[in-house]
């Protein structure tokens, strides 16, 4: 069968691909920008491609670029599909115009689905039986309406929080618990949830797939347990082995909680925003016999914890919650970024000779997240802080690999816009706060490894902060180069 997949670089997108890939079917990606979206990752084994991310011959997979808020471009998108899945989302893009964004894209795809021939659409969706749901709750529901109101059989999954390797509901828990053996926490601690591993997910995703009895059908989806927050906090404690004391206490405002999370955790401050409005909420599913329909084990919490962390010592996490683009920068696409200015621009370009290409190439791959930056790394964290501070990213949000990356990743307050190992090159843009653009580009030519940091200010300010930290720049470039060279 021929399957349409939106979102695929997002979390659960990149979790699917592979499982309808293994069932034989041949999937049509649809992706913003096509230099995002590495397919070679999802095809090993299979003929080389002929550029760097393009799907290899045979994989099964090809991509169509569109813009879901572009009608135009929707004309991509093959009519001889059998079937698409919507998993697109703006909660972590936007504090205030998201469900707008969100329902204009539901319309277009809508309005381009139904000149296809596909016969069913599976929405993933979220909890929404209270009556008085948040924002973003309240624009998933909206998106469902809209979608029913197509030519195709709608399937819509709804879902609370999703447990596993790289969610950002993992994160969170996993920056709070492993960082405050003490927290004083806002009272949405004692709302009641149902959460889900991302293990079940997939399964539910790929087993409803043109499966008549779900036509036109919704389903609750969630684990076998109802927690609070406070109890999942707790329980993913013990998985670790740690102690942790939690009280709530009533007085913390829920742009206080917003806070909170933003300066502890790794999430960015819009998307803190829209989880403190969605935890409000109680997201306990209504009962449905869909897991029984489709012979799903339903896993418990503590279990999902364990096999997250599983996932991780094998360096096996497929998606992160931080691949989806986070900035107004970055809303283009990564396209219009990687030809680096060179006009109207400050450089630092350091140069040096090396003996083991192979090895450079490992610590080039390998930079940032748990490895650091290989110089002055308490002024790389100072940067980080100050960043968070400013309303940024900062440095926690790491890296998805260890030792491997693809362009759209995420990697610290950097993002990866290219990234090939065949031609030795490695490219990162600027996600922090800054008075212009920034880019770090590490090559290797001719038995040398370049490295060049590019800046291009934006008016007097963005001139005075080069001149600034040029200082700094002076030791940092200089030594990271030279232990990147020689080890």
């Amino acid at each position: 069968m021929k399957i349409l997949l939106t979102g695929v670089t997002g979390y659960i997108g990149k979790r699917l691909l592979p499982v309808l890939l293994e069932q034989g079917h041949e999937v049509v990606c649809c992706v913003r920008d096509v230099r995002r979206f590495d397919a070679s990752r999802f095809a090993a084994g299979k003929t080389s491609p002929s550029q760097p991310g393009d799907p290899p011959a045979g994989s099964g997979i090809s991509l169509v670029e569109a813009d879901f808020l572009d009608p135009q471009s929707l004309t991509a998108i093959p009519p001889d599909i059998d079937a698409a899945y919507y998993l697109i989302h703006s909660m972590s893009t936007a504090i205030g115009h998201f469900e707008e964004l969100e329902i204009k894209s539901a319309e277009n795809f809508k309005e381009r689905i139904n000149q296809t021939q596909a016969r069913q659409v599976i929405y993933l969706s979220g909890i929404s039986n209270s009556e008085e749901l948040s924002k973003h709750l309240s624009s998933r529901k909206a998106v469902e309406t809209i979608l029913k109101q197509g030519r195709y059989h709608l399937t819509t999954l709804r879902a609370g929080i999703i447990m596993g390797s790289g969610s950002a509901s993992f994160e969170i828990i996993r920056d709070l618990v492993e960082k405050l053996p003490v927290m004083i926490a806002p009272r949405w601690l004692e709302t009641r949830s149902q959460p889900i591993a991302i293990r079940n997910v997939i399964q539910f995703l790929s087993g409803v797939l043109l499966n008549e009895k779900t036509f036109a059908n919704s389903y609750d989806i969630g684990g076998p347990e109802i927690l609070t927050y406070k109890e999942m906090l707790t329980g993913f404690a013990r998985v670790r082995g740690l102690k942790r004391r939690v009280w709530v206490v009533p007085v913390m405002t829920p742009k206080l909680s917003s806070y909170w999370l933003y300066f502890i955790t790794s999430t960015s401050y819009k998307l803190a925003v829209n989880l403190v409005d969605s935890m409000k909420v109680e997201v306990v599913c209504r009962p449905n016999d869909l897991a029984r329909m489709l012979n799903i084990t339903l896993i418990r919490y503590e279990d999902a914890v364990r096999l997250a962390f599983d996932r991780i010592e094998q360096h096996d996490v497929l998606s992160s919650w931080t691949d989806a683009l986070s900035g107004d920068k970055l809303s283009q696409g990564l396209a219009p970024l990687i030809n680096v200015p060179e006009h109207g621009c400050f450089r630092d370009v350091r140069k040096r000779e090396i003996v083991d290409e192979e090895g450079v190439l490992a610590r080039i791959w390998s930079i940032g997240g748990k490895t650091g930056w290989y110089y002055g790394n308490w002024l790389w964290a100072l940067r980080g802080f100050l960043d968070k501070l400013a309303g940024g990213v900062g440095l926690r949000r790491g890296r998805r690999d260890d030792h491997q990356l693809a362009a759209g990743d995420s990697l610290d307050f950097w993002r990866v816009l290219y990234a090939s190992r065949a031609e030795k090159r490695l490219l990162l843009y600027a996600e922090m706060k800054l008075p212009g653009e920034a880019w770090l580009e590490f090559k290797i030519e001719n038995k040398a490894l370049v490295q060049t940091a590019t800046f291009r200010p934006r008016g007097l300010w963005g001139r005075a902060y080069w001149y600034a930290v040029l200082p700094f720049h002076g030791f940092i470039f200089r030594g990271m180069c030279d232990r990147i060279a020689r080890g």
